[in-house]
This record gives C-alpha cells, structure tokens and sequence, in this order.
C-alpha cells in the first residue's frame, strides 16, 4: 500500500532555479503613511504591495470611478452614445460638496457629464446619470453593488453614485485597484478622460484634482477622494516603459501627504519592482515521469513566457516548482497538459503556468505490459523499517 501510495502521489520537482536567501528584502519591508495603500501590477494583476487592501472602507469619491464604468459599459455595448442628453433633477442642483454646476430642468450631453464627474469630481453629475439610468440614485446604487459582485469585486456595497458618506457605501483597496485594472483594458476608448487637465461648465473652469498628473511623469489617471470618515485617497495609474502600475492609497491625514505618499509608491512601483523572467514559450522545464509509455519520461512544455514580477531585493529569493500527478499513464497526446509551474517568492506574489507534453507517448505493447507486470511482482516490497523512514 505505501509503494502504490508513494508511485501515484504528486510529485514536486525544483526547476533549475537559483535559491538564494535575501535578508535585506526581510529586514526592509515596504512601508506606508497611507491606512490603506495596494500597489498592482496592471499586465498580470500581481498585487506587489498590500497594506489592509482586503478591508472595507469609506471609498468618498473614488467610488465614482464605479459610477464611470458602468457608463462605459454601457457605452461599449452601444446601449448608451456620448451625445446622449441627460435630464437634470432638483435633487442633483441642490446636491452638496463638489460641483460640476449643473442647472436644474436643463439636458447635458452624457460626454460632459462624464468629464464632470471625471475630472470635476462633481457630485450632481452622479446624481444626474444616476437617476437617468436607473431612475433614482437608490436603484443606481443597487445596481452599482450587482455590477460589483458580477465584476469579482466582493468587498464593495454601495448606497449612492457619489461616494457621500454612508454606512453602506464601502470599497476596499484591491477592488478600485482591481476596478481600474477594468477599466484601463475593457474601457480603454474612454480613458484618455482622466489625463484632462481641466473642463469648463457654465463658464466656471475647474482644474483636473489628480496631483498625480503633475507630480509624476507617465501618470493618466484617475481619481481622488476625501471625506472626513475616509481621509484622503486616490487611484493613480501610470505607464513607463511598456508597463504599467496601479497604486490605490486611502487613509491620509492632508492633501499634500496624499500628494506626496501617492507619488512615492508610484515611484517604488517602478524602480523597486522588476520582471524575472524564468522560461520562453516552448521552453522544456522538466521532465515527467511516464508508465506503461514507450518512452520513461516526456518533456514538459510551457506555451507562455514564465516570469514574476518581485521587488528588486527578492529576485534571487524566487523559485519555481513542477507539480504533476504522477507518473502520468500512458498513452500521451502531444500537447496534453500534464501539470503546471508554480513560480514563487517567499512572503511575495505567485503565479501558475499549464505545463504541457512536448511530444506524443504511445502505450507500450503488449509485450512491454507482460514484462513490466513480471518486473512488478519480482520487486521486493520495502520492509516497515524503510517504510516507516518514508514516511517520516
């Protein structure tokens, strides 16, 4: 029973792959002012950094970028045209806080509304492409919540369009990082919203209010918030190089430490965080056992590049593993997957990877059966000493 158990259990296989402890990266984690901080890697959507990012908080006007994309959803679809107009209530002139200026009994054309609430932060265009959509804020913010649960987004409720202070309105930092990451790659015709600068409605121009967009070369986007239940916050995103991050702060005690924190951990997630790469499509990363084929082992493929993302201080930290159920029973088709490749990094992110059979193994003949039947019974059992060392 144990050499049957032993044969048939999964079996690890260490890539050729240096180990090397990195005590400096151990002794030098990454720290925040920010309560709530998440840095994302957009390619990947490998969270290198996470500091409370699975906890609920008070979004304030970050949550509108939920607002935006269900717009934008709706734009891509067609069921929606940017030169839609829009009804203006009584409710959306008197609201409070920050304005787009809006007037009541008027229509506004949907783009202006989004640069509204975009680049404004202007709470009474929320209101405005609420109750148009869905006929009151309430049933938007109901719809808000299903589109979260839908998207993967589970630490997100909502009670209004704006982000206005609310016990249900909460959102965690991996969800509006993980909503942006949407954003960027299924909204993509509409991004270029967030780098404007400044928008101008009834004649009163208001300034963009992502510091980023000054205080860091490649950022675009996206968006602030702040109440006094939250702090201040922001979801930033940049591009340099081919990559892109995402950063999400909340938490921050001013204005200018929001400024300040945003652009440092949009900085580090740049020049501290680096891509290994461990093995090219069509790579053999190892070998797997195979039975009763006519070949002992088959080569293990991988049709992906293999590589981590990782701060610079881990890079030699990094390991990968082979993982099969093995040995794999014969007959093998080329291309079948076998197992996959776990890459790693102690405390860090990781990642899978289909691995899959470089070539075809037939069965063995009957012949090869009968003689691996007789190899089988001629083969002394271990004792229950060697047994019991097995084990151990």
């Amino acid at each position: 029973m144990l050499f049957a158990k032993r044969f048939f259990a999964t079996v690890f296989l260490c890539a050729a792959i240096p180990c090397v402890t990195s005590p400096a990266f151990a002794q030098a984690p990454l720290e925040t002012a920010a309560e709530y901080a998440v840095i994302m890697d957009y390619r990947t959507g490998e969270v290198l950094f996470d500091k409370n990012g699975r906890v609920q908080t008070a979004p304030a006007s970050m949550s509108k970028l939920m607002t935006v994309a269900i717009v934008f959803e709706r734009l891509k679809n067609g069921s929606l045209s940017l030169t839609d107009e829009f009804d203006v209530s009584e409710k959306a002139w008197r609201f409070g806080g920050s304005k787009m200026w809006v007037r009541v009994d008027t229509q506004i054309p949907l783009i202006d509304l989004l640069r509204g609430v975009i680049v404004q932060s202007g709470n009474d265009a929320c209101i405005v492409i609420a109750e148009n959509l869905a006929g009151s804020e309430e049933a938007f913010a109901e719809l808000m919540t299903q589109k979260a649960r839908e998207w993967g987004m589970v630490d997100s409720t909502f009670a209004n369009a704006t982000g206005w202070p609310h016990p249900d309105q909460k959102m965690s930092m991996r969800d509006l990082a993980s909503l942006t990451r949407r954003i960027i790659n299924e909204y993509g015709a509409y991004y270029a919203l967030f780098a404007e600068r400044e928008f101008t409605w009834e004649k009163i121009p208001q300034p963009n209010r992502n510091p980023l967009l000054d205080s860091f070369n490649g950022a675009d986007g996206l968006k602030t918030g702040h109440t006094e239940e939250s702090g201040y916050g922001l979801v930033g995103s940049a591009a340099r190089n081919d990559e892109r991050r995402i950063v999400v702060v909340n938490g921050l005690t001013s204005s200018r430490e929001r400024t300040n924190e945003a652009t440092r951990l949009m900085r580090i997630a740049f020049d501290d965080f680096a891509t290994k790469n461990f093995f090219q499509p069509g790579d053999v990363v190892a070998e797997a056992e195979v039975f009763k084929g006519r070949a002992a082992n088959v080569p293990l493929l991988t049709r992906e590049p293999v590589d981590l993302i990782m701060h610079r201080l881990a890079l030699d930290d990094a390991k990968a593993t082979v993982v099969y159920e093995g040995p794999v029973v014969a007959p093998i088709r080329e291309n079948q997957q076998i197992g996959y490749l776990k890459v790693s990094v102690d405390g860090g992110p990781s990642r899978e990877y289909p691995l899959y059979a470089g070539r075809a193994v037939r069965e063995m003949s009957i012949f090869g059966k009968i003689g691996l039947a007789a190899k089988t019974l001629l083969a002394k059992p271990p004792s229950d000493d060697s047994a019991e060392d097995a084990v151990q």
